[in-house]
């Protein structure tokens, strides 16, 4: 779950602009921004930040969780895992022989599958015997491996902040070097795109079980947000966790991860970009000689379901010892539609500071709340999503009372214009407290990059103030009285065991 969407931080990007003196206003930024695309369809955004010798580099796929279906959920954060594992040239000893040995691996796994998979679920000792067999297999591969060799490449060179990220809507890698060291960047990510090898892939679907089984089935938290996902989602992939089904974990494999790679990790559908002490043509020309040596291959298809409307509420609760939480989920428009920045607006208004109304409301004076926030963006902001609103009670509290309590917020927006000062606090907040976002090389690549993604381009990061400031006070109960309806709610508890 990611409670502070990608928008509101894009927000303070722009007012940072607005608010930097004359000679870093927003016409300078813009002027020391440039895009292009290879011929492969790669494209690459370049911001030239001349202030120290350094250089962000980001790079964003546009495919994520709600690209998987089922049986192979878990995928896209399976490449989180692979991101560094090396290519055939890098992180073996001796590819050509290594490529054997992970052929075997793979032919045990699939033997071990087959026997567990049978109707009367296989014989015993059959299974130990394969998984024996798979183990030798496993051990005989890594023994070509050359562990860590991308990673370290990156930190003899100087760089940092190396590390890859995964939700519904993208997967992304990313590091920052010495600005000098930029084309050892564009070889690596070149390499990572044209010859993966998914090395000890079964080794770490085991890692990321285990970190299914800590974040998840042993994280009441963890497990309330699946199943609350799973129920407000009757079709579509935002119902799916981003980790991944256990069995899924247990099954999918590297065949699989490759036809997974080959569709959509191809260069028409991976956007770049570069941020710091860099000449824009000298990136440019470094990116023709590197990535376009990968092939294009065709842009996938768009997601096809859509998620029907919710015509009934749907409740849940999950018993655990555990704190009493309550969410409560509305549907919502993706960020594409016309009054995604009223939602935004109102989101602010909501949660963010403590002046917020659910901050005040409930923590402040009527204490039925430790915490209160009602948010968007959850689970994503490129597929309709959901308004989420969330309370821990206070002690002596239920989740009855919070639930009650939001409630009566709910009915206020509908009932009562919120204030100019109120949409005005929206933007000053925003300015106060995420000034900073400008100085960071890599928060401005992800932003560039994720606007360029999710709305095709990234100049509506800066033009996204003109339509916040467009918003009203009616906006806003016109948003409320449409969209928090009863009848599209989704409820879940997490209430302590008797």
């Amino acid at each position: 779950m990611h409670p502070t969407p990608i928008v509101r931080l894009a927000l303070a990007l722009i007012i940072a602009v607005a608010a930097l003196p004359a000679q870093n206003d927003f016409r300078d930024v813009m002027s020391r921004i440039h895009e292009f695309t290879l011929s492969n369809g790669w494209r690459f955004i370049v911001v030239e930040r001349h202030q120290a010798p350094v250089a962000a580099f980001y790079t964003l796929a546009d495919v994520g969780s709600a690209q998987e279906v089922k049986g192979i959920t878990g995928l896209a954060h399976m490449f989180e895992h692979m991101a560094f594992k090396g290519t055939q040239k890098i992180g073996t000893k001796n590819y050509v022989q290594e490529k054997e040995a992970l052929e075997r691996v793979d032919r045990a796994f699939l033997a071990v599958q087959a026997e567990k998979q049978k109707i009367n679920g296989g014989d015993p000792k059959r299974i130990e015997s394969l998984e024996k067999e798979f183990k030798s297999a496993e051990a005989a591969a890594g023994d070509f491996v050359v562990a860590n060799e991308f990673g370290q490449a990156i930190e003899q060179h100087g760089g940092r902040g190396l590390n890859a990220s995964t939700s519904y809507d993208k997967t992304d890698y990313f590091y920052s070097l010495p600005s000098n060291s930029a084309e050892l960047w564009f070889y690596l990510e070149s390499e990572r795109f044209l010859n993966p090898v998914f090395r000890e892939f079964y080794k770490e679907a085991a890692v990321v079980r285990e970190e299914r089984r800590m974040r998840t089935e042993s994280s009441p938290q963890g497990r309330l947000i699946e199943e609350f996902a799973a129920a407000a989602y009757k079709a579509h992939p935002y119902g799916e966790p981003v980790v991944g089904h256990m069995s899924d974990l247990e099954a999918f494999t590297r065949a699989d991860a490759q036809a997974f790679f080959d569709k959509y990790y191809g260069p028409g559908n991976l956007i770049s970009v570069v941020v710091g002490d860099v000449d824009a043509a000298r990136i440019k020309a470094l990116a023709e000689k590197y990535m376009s040596r990968i092939p294009a291959r065709p842009v996938p298809p768009p997601l096809r379901t859509v998620e029907p409307p919710q015509t009934v509420e749907r409740r849940l609760i999950l018993r655990a010892q555990a704190q009493r939480v309550a969410y409560m989920g509305y549907h919502k428009p993706s960020m594409h539609d016309p009054d995604f920045a009223v939602y935004e607006a109102l989101s602010s208004i909501l949660s963010d500071g403590r002046s917020s109304r659910l901050h005040q409301n409930l923590v402040q004076k009527s204490k039925v709340a430790v915490a209160a926030a009602g948010f968007t963006g959850f689970p994503g902001n490129k597929y309709p999503g959901l308004f989420l609103f969330g309370a821990i009670p206070s002690p002596g509290k239920t989740n009855e009372d919070v639930e009650k309590a939001m409630l009566e917020e709910i009915k206020k927006l509908k009932e009562t214009l919120v204030t100019a000062d109120e949409l005005e606090g929206v933007k000053n907040r925003a300015r106060a407290g995420l000034i900073s976002l400008l100085a960071s090389n890599t928060s401005m690549a992800r932003e560039l990059a994720e606007w360029k993604a999710l709305t095709g381009d990234y100049k509506n990061l800066f033009l996204f103030l003109d339509k916040l400031n467009a918003v009203s006070p009616e906006d806003i109960q016109r948003i409320a009285k449409a969209t928090f309806q009863d009848s599209g709610r989704t409820v879940a508890y997490l209430e302590p065991v008797q």
